[in-house]
């Protein structure tokens, strides 16, 4: 089995082989495809769509001399097969293992480190231009789909690469008409209907080879050829932006490719190559279901993918199921997301109120924007965003939302660290970087019935507020259907410390979000006090100063970066007054956290129960020595 894949180890393999066996690679790559990521779950769809377009690439470009650079990366496991990492695929995404994005440190074929889309043709264009400076004769290949190819960035390099005459750039386009959520706006549906006119080119061939026996009317034919294209055929809005657009082609059929990929390569300036490709291609139930097979678990390739068992309710499920209540509720209340429509909960809510649903695909900048203007007008927006995209609208977070006091409210999914998906997509910033925003309110929820209200607190406030939630779900706590807005800048205190006052030490453990838990479960360790602070900004300051008049120390516990994060607001707000008091920062180091399962990354952070507690008696070693006494006398 896999005779052929087996004896491909890098492309330089792979271009010894005879055209004619490449199908029979093809066929073997995409049944290890589906083998492997059955048994370690991981992105399908994408990936069995790109098997083709992925050894063509290979074998027509000398890589990686000539550079590929894989739009959000998803897509690259053929890629990473077929460069060295066939063997080390039981182990993508997990602790230690290669990563399920494109990595440089990780493979000299890995270009360039993607994740978010619609970076590629800017970073090939980068190298493009890099080579012809360097004198060296090398091309740049840009891998971008149609989704991705909505976000402003991928045009910004359109526009700067078109006037680069002598520039060794590729485009390719791999239209499968896919992103994660179904691929929204005006450039989609241009992409319809340019495919729509595929009869054109087979026209154009036959008049052609009709009128070559005649040379002056071919010649009058081509003159025509544009006007006439135009009757068939929207305009290609590629060649006005100065590419030589080729296409579209079939990008399962390799005979199209590679001889495509081959004449494109001999050609100078930039080059538009538009490949069509299905999504989950071979595989009958990825096809029929490509949303479904997108990111699965792990599964049986020959029974597909079972219904999950009822389990607690996901944080993204209670904020879907409280948008469409605030939504019966109040008509003002509008939804939007970035192309992430299954990932942010709002299927229900497109289907029971489409008028006020908005996907406006990937461009988090134009979200944010947009929801600014419907809040200038009196509506109320809610914009679902991860914590890792919000990263790409924050000039507008700050200068379109912020700055004008609007009341947009932003529910920030995967805030914190998400698991597989690695650094990339980890939630660690946004506190950091909203915290500093004057008008922004800022809230963690410890369970989910407390994130429900929070997110009803922040719709009545009138002013840009946010609440941030972690991936998956939560402690179990049910949601209470009736909504109560919670008091702005008010934490709670959960634990209480059982030591008098004056019998040191007395530490309080200050607890944000998805951190109460653990931290709940190291005050019963260390016999501290713990506190729900519910409000990242406005801090609770008189909670803080009551505290600090009947306890030693505090430590701040949050998953998201330290600095800058809630530990800082808390000591800014006690210094503000004077007050000085030891304090531990536990957080999201100062570095990026890698892939793997979520519990062992916490872990690993110092962030479960065990770490918290282990920290607090390693900065505070009385707490250890009283606890071990007090433990001693209850025996």
């Amino acid at each position: 089995m896999y005779d052929l894949l087996k004896t491909i180890d890098d492309p330089a393999a792979l271009r010894r082989l005879e055209r004619a066996s490449l199908p029979a690679l093809a066929d073997e790559l995409r049944a290890y495809l589906l083998e492997s990521v059955s048994q370690t779950g991981g992105h399908l769809s994408s990936n069995l769509g790109t098997v083709e377009l992925t050894i063509a690439l290979h074998y027509v470009f000398d890589t990686p001399m000539d550079r590929i650079v894989w739009d959000v990366g998803h897509q690259t496991y053929p890629h990473k097969i077929l460069t060295g990492r066939r063997d080390a695929m039981s182990t993508l995404r997990q602790l230690g293992g290669i990563s399920g994005f494109p990595r440089r440190s990780e493979s000299e074929y890995d270009t360039f480190g993607t994740a978010h889309s619609s970076t590629s043709i800017s970073a090939a264009l980068g190298m493009a231009v890099a080579s012809r400076l360097k004198g060296e004769d090398r091309h740049a290949i840009a891998v971008i789909g149609d989704g991705a190819m909505t976000a402003g960035m991928a045009f910004e390099a359109l526009n700067n690469a078109g006037v680069l005459d002598d520039v060794p750039l590729i485009v390719v386009l791999n239209d499968n008409d896919m992103s994660i959520s179904p691929p929204v706006g005006a450039l989609n549906r241009y992409l319809a209907r340019l495919m729509s006119g595929r009869f054109y080119a087979t026209a154009k061939k036959n008049v052609e080879r009709v009128l070559r026996v005649a040379p002056p009317v071919l010649e009058l034919a081509r003159k025509l050829e544009e006007h006439a294209k135009g009757m068939v055929v929207p305009a290609t809005l590629f060649e006005e932006f100065g590419f030589n657009y080729i296409g579209p082609i079939d990008g399962h059929d390799l005979d199209s490719l590679i001889p495509t990929l081959q004449n494109l390569k001999q050609l100078k300036g930039p080059q538009f190559l538009h490949v069509v490709t299905r999504k989950g291609q071979g595989y009958k139930l990825a096809e029929a279901d490509p949303v479904l097979y997108h990111g699965p678990g792990k599964f049986d390739p020959s029974e597909g993918i079972k219904p999950a068992a009822a389990s607690k309710k996901t944080y993204t499920q209670v904020f879907g199921e409280w948008l469409c209540d605030m939504a019966e509720l109040d008509p003002k209340i509008v939804g939007i997301t970035p192309a992430m429509r299954e990932g942010s909960g709002l299927v229900e809510f497109e289907q029971r109120f489409p008028a006020r649903y908005f996907d406006v695909g990937i461009a988090e900048q134009h979200a944010v924007t947009f929801a600014g203007g419907l809040a200038a007008e009196g509506l109320k927006p809610v914009v679902a965003i991860y914590s890792t995209f919000l990263q790409r609208g924050y000039d507008q977070l700050v200068h379109d939302v912020a700055l004008q006091n609007l009341p947009v409210t932003f529910a920030i999914d995967r805030a914190g660290l998400v698991g597989a998906d690695g650094a990339t997509h980890a939630g660690a910033y946004d506190i950091p970087f909203m915290r500093c925003l004057p008008n922004m309110t800022i809230m963690a929820p410890a369970d989910e019935n407390e994130c429900r209200q929070m997110l009803y607190t922040a719709v009545q406030l009138g002013t840009p507020a946010s609440v941030r939630y972690p991936r998956g779900a939560g402690a179990g706590v049910a949601t209470v259907k009736k909504l109560e807005a919670l008091p702005v800048g008010k934490g709670q205190v959960v634990r209480e410390t059982a030591r008098a006052i004056g019998t040191a030490p007395r530490v309080a453990i200050l607890a944000f979000g998805s951190m109460v838990a653990p931290s709940l479960a190291a005050g019963e360790i260390v016999d501290a006090t713990v506190v729900n602070m519910r409000f990242v900004k406005p801090v609770d300051e008189a909670l803080l100063l009551s505290l600090a008049a009947t306890h030693d120390a505090f430590v701040t516990v949050e998953e998201g970066a330290i600095m800058g994060g809630a530990g800082s607001a808390c000591v800014e707000a006690l210094l503000q007054r004077g007050v000085n008091p030891p304090v531990l920062q536990l957080g999201l180091p100062d570095r990026f956290i890698d892939h793997g399962d979520p519990a062992k990354l916490l872990a690993s952070c110092g962030l479960d129960a065990a770490g918290i507690a282990a920290s607090i008696r390693t900065r505070f070693p009385e707490q250890s020595a009283e606890a071990a006494k007090a433990s001693k006398l209850v025996a």
